[in-house]
């Protein structure tokens, strides 16, 4: 089992996934790809094959980010044996996607574009360079996303507020930050969509050009992140405020 595009948002080389499969084959194993973001953004932006031209025996990729527009579905490609065994466990369990909504996956892969992709990745690379004269090496830019570590979010918090013993988390900094986004500027980060994220770093990934557009520009979105860093900075003065902000007055 295999991830192109893991939660870091580095890309597996090619050369890498063809020696796994190479050397899994041999020993006579199936290779399942979980590709999530891969089966958009590598054969989009980064000229390698599409899923099922990886060599792999089966593989799957979800319909609600990276160019697609939902529903949040997975979509389960890959050997016909192993897809129709895969698909009637499915069925047992009550996980089917129901034949209503068939419609909807075939529409969004339909206007699922190459040039969609870059053209997500493009925005967030102008985030960036924004981001980068404010927050400088503290500004962590694989391949396609923007991030800062959540242990840099607590440590540049802490400076601005003049805090020199942490009474927070490096999670729980990072989850403050969120919050403070969300309040003051109407941002919604992961750490704010349903599902906890996979790491505990701000991610900024995969901005659609008009929202950007509509909240005034890469340069105002990195101002509101950096003038939340400050404001973190300052509620961490008092840690009682920093709770509240996350779990309220009850």
């Amino acid at each position: 089992m295999l991830t192109r595009l893991a939660v870091t948002y580095d890309l597996l080389p090619l050369e890498a996934i063809e020696t796994i499969v190479g050397l899994a084959h041999d020993k006579g194993a199936l290779v399942y790809v979980d590709d999530a973001g891969g089966a958009r953004v590598g054969p989009a932006a980064f000229g390698q094959p599409r899923m099922l031209e990886l060599g792999v025996d089966i593989g799957a990729t979800g319909l609600d980010k990276y160019g697609t527009k939902g529903p949040r579905f997975g979509l389960l490609a890959g050997r016909k044996d192993l897809v129709g065994r895969i698909r009637v466990k499915g069925f047992e369990f009550g996980m089917e996607a129901r034949q209503m909504l068939y419609p909807a996956v075939v529409r969004t892969l339909e206007q699922c574009e190459p040039a969609r992709v870059r053209a997500l990745i493009a925005t967030t690379k102008q985030v960036a360079n924004e981001l980068r004269p404010l927050l400088g090496n503290r500004l962590h830019e694989p391949p396609t996303t923007v991030q800062i570590a959540a242990d840099d979010i607590l440590e540049i918090a802490m400076e601005r507020g003049g805090v020199t013993n942490a009474p927070v988390v490096p999670y729980e900094a990072s989850a403050a930050l969120s919050m403070l986004l969300l309040r003051d500027h109407g941002m919604l980060m992961v750490h704010f969509v349903g599902v906890p994220p996979g790491t505990a770093d701000l991610l900024i990934k995969f901005v659609p050009p008009e929202t950007l557009e509509r909240f005034g520009g890469a340069g105002k979105y990195a101002e509101a992140v950096n003038s939340s860093l400050t404001r973190l900075g300052e509620l961490l003065r008092d840690p009682e405020r920093t709770r509240e902000l996350l779990l309220g007055t009850h």
